[in-house]
């Protein structure tokens, strides 16, 4: 993100700290109402470790992981501080999906309840709205990819046969190492996986949500 506008503080230093700060106020509503999602909906659902540990607030500072914000910063994509889950501690073992899935599930809740007045109405959403919609749409669907420890994961994982669960998590264990070689890949060699797999996707999103598509 910050990157792809690089030439802007060049060109003006002001519309590039403008920028800035538009996008830091959307990266901190995003991951906090992603992150106080998952951490309610444990509490809900029976495991009060992450409620325990503060993780029940909307203050975004308990929510920041500084590697997954910097990520969504400078790229357009990242994650929050993950909420820490006991699922044994659940009513259910199959409740793991569904606090996992409450994370991305309230971003784009929450983008659809921000754009009714201005998808309905004839007014412009101004800027920091269109980016808190942006990276809303972005941090629900990078976190919906069945990669651990992201949470499309454990959200797959509510759909797999009982007799396979244990196969499934067997091989959860080389899911971080996947996923950072494919971040890698697009940071350092420029291949755009990730990205040419998930802004059409965000933009298909948004056009349901907003009627318009982004400029990506």
């Amino acid at each position: 993100m910050i990157f792809r506008n690089l030439d802007l503080l060049r060109e003006d230093p002001a519309g590039f700290l403008v920028l800035i700060l538009m996008v830091s106020v959307a990266l901190l509503i995003a991951i906090t109402i992603h992150e106080f999602s998952h951490a309610w909906t444990a509490s809900f659902f029976g495991d009060d470790t992450a409620k325990r540990q503060g993780r029940v607030s909307l203050n975004p500072l308990v929510h920041l992981d500084p590697i997954g914000t910097l990520m969504l910063l400078f790229v357009g994509f990242g994650w929050g501080k993950p909420v820490p889950v006991n699922s044994l501690r659940l009513r259910r073992e199959r409740d793991m999906a569904l606090v996992a899935f409450a994370g991305p599930l309230s971003n784009l809740v929450f983008a659809a309840l921000l754009f009714l007045p201005f998808r309905f109405g004839n007014m412009a959403p101004p800027d920091v709205l269109v980016y808190v919609l942006f990276f809303s749409i972005v941090l629900a669907l990078f976190n919906l990819i069945p990669i651990p420890p992201l949470d499309g994961f454990n959200v797959a994982m509510g759909f797999v046969p009982d007799r396979l669960l244990g196969r499934a998590y067997k091989f959860a264990i080389y899911g971080p190492i996947v996923l950072v070689m494919i971040l890698g890949a697009d940071m350092f060699l420029n291949l755009g996986i990730l990205s040419r797999l998930l802004f059409p996707a965000v933009n298909f999103v948004a056009w349901l949500l907003t009627g318009q598509r982004f400029m990506l």
